[in-house]
């Protein structure tokens, strides 16, 4: 079987198939075999494992994947790619394609049926416009996942790791830190893809914490005020949280509950930590036990 990651034959297989690249679905197809092998070594992918692979194009990283792994789900949405895929993971017995929405399938009943409930390990090449929705509906599913390894956009990598305090650093910072240890693998430039995206890329490994740094008795309360926080960065933590429709407490209640961080009223949402986050969601907890 052609190796893909040899762009000559990417090109060989888009012209044969007169492949038109579809911006909505943002495609980028990598051609670059080292990049492959890391993301490979990254994900730690062995003949034990189950790869759940989203958005396989035309199967480049999914050949490398069926050589290291027991068995490959791709899950592929549009339908003009699914005739490729037929041809270029032909040769591989342990690849299933599903032409669907990643977003539509239920994970957990995969991982379930084709690895009896262990945890599974996601590999994505994913466009910048639907990174956060997915990585965040893996993660709040509480599907089983050891580590999710994806080829995202540069700034998104980023600010998956970083900390408090910095410009990139906001609601998904917080949520990819709160489930799970992000480690930067690789940075990857944009003539590494056909076609050349206008920016450059990186692939980030989010390795799945066992359990949460830090404990929140209500995690969709917890994620609400972060959100909150965010929406308007300007502003501070209090006037955000105070300014929200899905925040519903008094202006007091927030006073309260800030100070009791022991913070600046003046604090902005910026500065504060997941564990700080946790600690107001529980602060708020509280009060719907005395209500």
């Amino acid at each position: 079987m052609a190796d893909l990651g040899n762009p000559k034959h990417t090109i060989e297989i888009i012209q044969k198939y007169q492949f038109a690249f579809q911006k909505k679905f943002g495609q980028n197809f990598l051609i670059d075999t080292h990049v492959l092998e890391k993301i490979i070594g990254a994900a730690g992918v062995t003949k034990e494992d189950l790869v759940l692979e989203i958005g396989p194009g035309i199967g480049t990283m999914t050949q490398y994947l069926a050589e290291a792994a027991r068995q490959v789900i791709a899950v592929e949405i549009d339908t003009n790619l699914i005739p490729i895929l037929k041809e270029t993971l032909a040769g591989y017995e342990n690849v299933i394609v599903m032409n669907q929405d990643i977003l539509k399938v239920d994970i957990g009943k995969l991982a379930e049926e084709y690895n009896g409930g262990r945890p599974i390990k996601v590999v994505a090449n994913l466009p910048y416009y639907i990174t956060t929705p997915i990585i965040m509906g893996l993660f709040e599913s509480h599907v089983p996942i050891d580590n999710i390894t994806v080829m995202v956009q540069k700034e998104v990598a980023d600010r998956m790791q970083v900390g408090p305090g910095s410009k990139d650093y906001g609601a998904l910072s917080l949520a990819v830190q709160y489930y799970a240890e992000p480690y930067i693998v690789a940075n990857v430039p944009p003539n590494c893809f056909i076609p050349r995206p206008n920016v450059g890329s990186a692939v980030i490994r989010l390795t799945r914490h066992q359990k949460p740094p830090v404990e929140a008795e209500d995690e969709k309360l917890m994620f609400r005020l972060i959100r909150a926080s965010f929406n308007q960065r300007r502003k501070t933590l209090q006037n955000g949280l105070n300014n929200s429709p899905e925040i519903p407490y008094t202006k007091e209640q927030i006073a309260a509950a800030i100070e009791s961080l022991g913070v600046s009223p003046s604090v902005r949402g910026e500065a504060l930590t997941v564990a700080q986050f946790a600690e107001l969601a529980n602060w708020f907890s509280g009060l719907e036990i005395e209500k």
